[in-house]
């Protein structure tokens, strides 16, 4: 008797516990699917804003834009310099306010620079090139600007700035890198 009533309980608590799991799942994917209509009606909701504020992008202040843009990243403002820019691969040499700082922003991702850096070139192409971005150290610490972390119309108003800071188009392209050496 006392075995019977045991393998009930056991076969109750079994029970019990897939109804409870089944639950969860239903849960779970239901949170799912409401996270995922969540992000949809957001990703919307920016297009929309964004749509009725790219008819009026202006970029008065290339260089102040783009310290704005980076402090925003960085954290703390670096009073950009412009040095000198750079065709392949299209890098914006600045300094810092107090010059100690040399700061690179590229459109190329790191991996498209270590593509760059892997393909072979004979000896006098290598001396032509005096891009610092083909050079870095190893102590380089690197930086992404793009929508998410500096505002819903950086790409667009990034396209304006480059074209204005470097005098080079620049591919639809949606983040900046930002090489601190």
């Amino acid at each position: 008797m006392e075995i019977i009533l045991a393998i009930v309980v056991a076969a109750a608590v079994i029970f019990f516990g897939a109804l409870i799991s089944m639950g969860n799942e239903r849960q779970r994917k239901a949170i799912d699917c409401l996270r995922e209509q969540t992000e949809l009606w957001a990703m919307q909701d920016l297009r929309i804003k964004r749509e009725r504020l790219a008819r009026e992008v202006r970029v008065d202040d290339p260089l102040t834009w783009l310290n704005k843009s980076a402090a925003k990243v960085l954290g703390f403002d670096l009073n950009l310099q412009i040095v000198e820019s750079f065709d392949e691969p299209q890098t914006l040499l600045c300094i810092s306010g107090n010059k100690n700082t040399k700061i690179l922003f590229s459109p190329s991702s790191p991996d498209q620079i270590r593509k760059m850096k892997r393909e072979r070139h004979s000896r006098l192409s290598q001396f032509g090139k005096n891009n610092p971005l083909l050079s870095l150290p190893r102590g380089t610490t690197l930086y992404e600007i793009s929508v998410l972390n500096a505002g819903i119309l950086f790409d667009l108003e990034f396209q304006l700035a480059w074209k204005e800071l470097t005098g080079q188009n620049i591919d639809k392209t949606e983040k900046l890198w930002v090489y601190i050496v």
